[in-house]
Parts: C-alpha cells; structure tokens; sequence
C-alpha cells in the first residue's frame, strides 16, 4: 500500500521552485520545507532530487544561457550553492540535518560507482540525514545537452529505483496526468490511477514547460522505471496548500501501481543511465530470450552497433531495430563483431581465446 511507503524520493523540478519572474519562491520552497519536515519526524525516510541551479547561477550573473553549454555549467557552479543554502537553512529551522549530493551518469554507469554511493546515502539515511541530489551540471555538460540524465525526472527514478524507496513523487505544476491537454481542452479529465504505463498511456503526454527539461514525457517515462523496479510513482500539483502532507490521499494526483519487482543487479542494468552499444539479433534468438529465457549466443547476432567493452551494459534489439532487453556484454564490441553468427564453438578459434559460451549470459540479461 501507498501509505505504507517508508522511504520517500521528492523530486522538484525548475518551474515549480519559481515565481512568475523566474526567481527562486522562497515561499512555496519553504512551504515544502514545512511539509517533508513533518513527513521526516512522523518516520519517514526522506531524499531529494532538486532542479533550479542553472536558473539560479543565471539569475545571479545577468546572464542569457539559452545557446550555450559553457554558460550553462557556469551557472550551475553560482547557482548550486545557493540552492543548497536555501535548502540547508530551511530544514535547519527544524532540527534536520541535509547532505549534499551531486551526480554524473557515470555514478550510475560505472557499477563499482553505484555501489560506493548507495553505500553513502544508505549511511547517511541510517544517520537521519535528508539528502539533497542534483545533477553536477557544472562539471557534467551532456546532461546540459540531454545525452544522459536529460532532466532530473529521469535522475529521481532512478535514485528511487536503485535506493531501495517505496515512493516517488514528482512535484509539478499540474495536478497529474490527464486524458488529454488540460491547457487546451476545458473537459479534460484527471486520471487518478495508472496501472501500467504503456504505449497508449505514453501518448497522453506532453513536452517540458518553458524553462524546464522535463514535461509529462519524462514524468511518465520515470514512472515506468519506478513501477518496472516494484515501486509507487505519483506526480502532484505542487501549488496546492499543503500537498505534501496529501501525498497518500487516493484523492489527490495520478498516482502509478508497481508492476514488477526486479533484482538490485536487474534494476541496475536495465536502468543504467549509459547504454554503451547496440546488438541487434535474429527473430530465434529474440524468441529465445524472451519466451524461453535463454541466454544470448553469438550465433543469434546479426549486426553491432556503438562501442563498448568487456563488462559494459548494451541494447539487445530486434531485426527491426525495437528494443526488448538490455544485458552486461561478455565481450568488447569488435569481439562481438567478430564472433556474430559463430557457434559458441568456433568463438576460440576466431578470437583466440574464449571468455563464456554466451555474449550475455541470462542471468545479465533484463526484458524491457
């Protein structure tokens, strides 16, 4: 049950953190402030991912970042300072402690990476500490260029997916997701439920709101990561009083119904923030992986795509270039090349050595 969630991941994104001038709102900040620290003190384990440091460095520096990476990672650098203060200053008024946590696609990427950091923010939620995460936009510029993370939307599922949290939810300014356009069509109605996100659910979407890098899309795209690790997903309409202490009641926003609980090891490879290639495969091994559960063998494979090495996470996709896993490859990139459509028997003779029967063995193997 939704209510019974234990450890919560509130995300804030730009647009909500700002008033009609696109200065930071102190008041709806400290409002939220206000909320979580009651949440915090009745039990609740608290993270939170926060946009508004590019916007903050902007504002601070007069300038117009609009066409410029460089500019951009300038004004994360002034600005993510001054959202920490803001923050930190806020919960201190109540006693509660905050970290701060600044994330690269390579803190997830790199496995060695993830482990280290949820080791840290295990450590710090066991000490009653509220972390507070952003992208390290100043030093990390493909996030800037919508490579990666792309907005924090995609970074707050995964924090959630991968911290082992009950809940996400995605504070915006629009009360969920509706069945249509509620900005263009008056008799829209709000969906309260979503049992699954799939394809018909995914076109009720629309892009980010001016000044943001998210939207709908992306708020449905984080949900169907949350929900595919076994998790709770809701979006709320941050300028209703008081929202976060509503955020179980049924009645409020569209909240998202789990529907698979995958592995520590599955969430990490079917989420990894970096895909580092494309193995493209044959209808038999599709059906082999995917109804049977079979591993991936070279004899299956039919083109490669991208680079990548020994160990790193890869798309396994179909004849007609439609994703349905990702796995942890056994092979580099020119080695799955090679061996393409060898038996498994013929790959020594081909590379001179063999690391495994499969590029990708099953239990590396997640369905998408």
């Amino acid at each position: 049950m939704i209510k019974d969630s234990k450890r919560i991941v509130f995300k804030f994104g730009t647009n909500i953190l700002r008033n009609e001038y696109k200065e930071v709102s102190l008041s709806h900040l400290y409002s939220f402030i206000e909320d979580i620290a009651y949440l915090f003190k009745s039990g609740k384990e608290i993270l939170i991912v926060t946009s508004g440091a590019v916007g903050l460095g902007a504002k601070k520096l007069g300038i117009d970042i609009s066409d410029s990476t460089t500019l951009k990672q300038a004004a994360a650098s002034v600005g993510q300072p001054l959202l920490m203060s803001i923050w930190q200053d806020g919960f201190a008024k109540y006693g509660i402690t905050t970290s701060q946590i600044l994330l690269t696609e390579e803190d997830f990427s790199n496995r060695k990476k993830y482990l280290s950091l949820r080791l840290t923010l295990h450590k710090l939620l066991e000490n009653k500490v509220i972390p507070i995460i952003n992208q390290n936009d100043a030093v990390s510029p493909s996030e800037l260029e919508h490579v990666c993370f792309s907005d924090n939307d995609k970074l707050s599922s995964i924090v959630a997916s991968k911290l082992d949290a009950n809940l996400l939810v995605m504070v915006s300014d629009i009360d969920g997701l509706y069945d249509k356009n509620p900005k263009i069509y008056p008799d829209a109605k709000l969906i309260s439920k979503v049992e699954k996100v799939t394809p018909k659910i995914e076109a009720l979407a629309t892009g980010a709101a001016d000044g943001g890098r998210g939207g709908m899309i992306t708020k449905l795209q984080a949900a169907k990561v949350v929900t595919s690790s076994g998790l709770y997903a809701k979006i709320v309409n941050g300028k209703t009083p008081d929202i976060l202490k509503k955020i179980f009641d049924d009645n409020i926003g569209t909240v998202f119904l789990p529907n698979k609980n995958l592995s520590h090891k599955k969430r990490w490879i079917a989420y990894a923030t970096n895909i580092m290639g494309t193995i493209k495969v044959n209808d038999g091994a599709k059906k082999a992986i995917v109804e049977n559960q079979k591993s991936l063998l070279s004899i299956g494979i039919v083109d490669v795509q991208g680079h990548f090495k020994r160990g790193e996470i890869v798309s396994v996709v179909d004849e007609k270039d439609r994703e349905f896993a990702r796995g942890i490859s056994s092979y580099s990139s020119d080695e799955t090349d090679k061996i393409k459509g060898l038996h498994s028997d013929k790959i020594c003779g081909v590379l001179g050595y063999k690391f495994d029967d499969d590029v990708i063995i099953k239990d590396n193997l997640v369905l998408i």
